[in-house]
Formats: structure tokens, sequence, C-alpha cells
């Protein structure tokens, strides 16, 4: 993250926002083949948490004035992550994805996180102020 080579001024032009919103999107895609009994249990939390992800990147770009501020949303970020996780294994298990798919995702999760927490310990990269 701290490689981006262009100057970034807006949420959506950080990579970890990009791959996160791709990643809500497709969870958003796949979710709609989830059975209706599913509805408010497991399709509304999995589509909440992936969503909340961004939206806490977009407060974390906003905070970065106030290095702590900044470090608290990415760590909301960070749990909003793994929180989506769990929900993909529960989907998995459940049968409502293929378990490849589950996993890609994960694995696609695995990635923001690290670079979540990548930015978190180097606020100096991302701060203004």
């Amino acid at each position: 993250m701290s490689g981006e080579s262009k100057k970034i001024t807006r949420h959506f032009e950080l990579d970890v926002y990009k791959k996160s919103f791709a990643a809500a999107m497709k969870i958003f895609e796949l979710s709609k083949s989830f059975p209706a009994e599913e509805r408010y249990s497991l399709t509304d939390q999995i589509r909440c948490s992936s969503r909340s992800l961004c939206a806490n990147e977009a407060e974390a770009w906003r905070k970065r004035v106030y290095r702590a501020h900044f470090a608290s949303k990415l760590t909301d970020s960070e749990a909003e992550a793994a929180e989506t996780q769990t929900w993909l294994q529960f989907a998995a298990e459940c049968g409502h994805l293929k378990r490849e798919t589950a996993q890609e995702l994960y694995q696609e999760y695995e990635s923001i996180i690290a670079m979540l927490v990548s930015m978190r310990n180097h606020p100096e990269n991302w701060c203004i102020g």
C-alpha cells in the first residue's frame, strides 16, 4: 500500500478499498442464490460486514488527520473483514457456496487484512498533519 505510486486524494483510489469493494460486490452476487431462510441471518450479515469494511476504510481515510482515529477505523475495518471471513465459512459449511469459491474469497480477505495492517503499522505514509 505504501508503494502506491500516484498521489491518493480519495478513499476510492486506495488499492485496499478497490479490493474490498470488488469482494463485497462478488459476495452480493453470490449471496443472491442463498436460500430464503438465510435472508436475515447469513445473507444480510455477510452483505453488511463486507460493505461495512468499505465504509470503515472510507472513514479511516477521512480521519487520517488524527493517527489514533485513523488506526481505530482501520482496526474496525480489520474486524469487519474477519467477520466476513466467518460468514464465508458458514456459507461453505451450510452448502450455500462452493468450498473453492469460499476459500478464494477468504484468501482475498486475508490479503485485504494484510494491507490494512500495513497501513495501521505505517500511519506516517497515510496520515496528514
